[in-house]
């Protein structure tokens, strides 16, 4: 009698679903997507530009901005394109390889990102609670040492993701009800036992962004009180709403990214187009309002590029 033994090592294509419920209006889901992308993609483009050339940004909020805006291209960049072709083209087809290349630049880069919101934090805290040593203790050394602390933190404890993919056997359906590769919805189709894999990738997910967000939110609590105590309340009402619209955006990010994560762990009975649209947003929006409110609500960018337009148009 023969061994009945369907498995294969990896599938040649996944086949991705989009929003299950919602086929039918992924046209229309897909305009404001594609509005938020390119205003994601020229946003952090120029913020990049207008950094590079004004020397006078050459300081450590700015130098941080380019960090975040990098991981917020990657991040768009990795998901919006393929995305639209799967709303606008139908196309549903994935490459194994390519569907492994894009989880390991999802995952690792929004682990960066939340990297880059605590180092924002932190250079903060420092610029409002310590002025006068702000400049001996940020350094440029200093600046790069944490950077390459937050790319090597994200690349290290997601580079096991595709790797442990790569070489699982899958016998179940190639379909992936999602608009992109995710780790969790690619490791339902192996045909083996996945626990201790998905509980490290929820294990890790959980730990780097409640451990960033608890320090986020230390960061902004020392830095509300010495707001508080300042003389003046114009610059008090200042500090507050540059802070605020700070906030609003790291709570945008860590609220949606921790519904993902424990929708997966406990949320068994939330519909699926709710907790995929939602780990739609958390890729897409703060890369789209990361610009808006670091870079327009910042005088000094936002008069680089006024002058530059005026400019021009002269």
């Amino acid at each position: 009698m023969p061994l009945l033994n369907t498995s294969h090592p990896s599938p040649v294509t996944f086949l991705l679903m989009g929003i299950p419920g919602l086929e039918h209006l992924h046209v229309w889901i897909g305009i404001p997507f594609c509005s938020m992308y390119l205003v994601a993609v020229v946003g952090n483009v120029t913020i990049l530009a207008v950094v590079r050339a004004e020397r006078s940004l050459h300081e450590p909020m700015f130098l941080f901005l380019c960090m975040l805006s990098v991981t917020d291209l990657v991040l768009s960049t990795s998901t919006l394109p393929r995305m639209l072709c799967l709303f606008w083209l139908g196309a549903h087809d994935i490459a194994f390889d390519s569907c492994l290349a894009q989880m390991f630049f999802i995952h690792s880069f929004t682990a960066m990102e939340s990297g880059f919101f605590l180092a924002m934090a932190i250079d903060r805290y420092v610029a409002i609670c310590h002025p006068l040593h702000h400049t001996t203790i940020l350094t440029r050394v200093h600046i790069i040492i944490m950077g390459i602390i937050v790319v090597i933190r994200g690349v290290a404890f997601f580079s096991p993701h595709p790797i442990l993919l790569k070489h699982m056997p899958y016998c179940k359906t190639r379909v992936i009800a999602h608009t992109y590769c995710e780790f969790m919805a690619v490791v339902k189709l192996a045909c083996m036992d996945t626990g201790a894999t998905k509980h490290y990738s929820l294990s890790m997910a959980t730990i780097i962004g409640s451990c960033d967000a608890i320090l986020i939110a230390v960061s902004y609590a020392f830095i509300l009180r010495s707001v508080f105590r300042l003389p003046s309340r114009e610059a008090s009402f200042k500090a507050l709403g540059t802070c605020g619209s700070h906030v609003c955006v790291i709570l945008v990010f860590y609220a949606t990214a921790g519904f993902s994560i424990f929708t997966h762990r406990f949320g068994k009975n939330v519909p699926a187009h709710i907790h995929i649209f939602i780990a739609n947003i958390y890729l897409l929006v703060p890369p789209f309002l990361n610009p808006i409110v670091y870079g327009v609500r910042t005088k000094k960018i936002r008069e680089h590029v006024l002058r530059t337009l005026m400019v021009k148009v002269a």
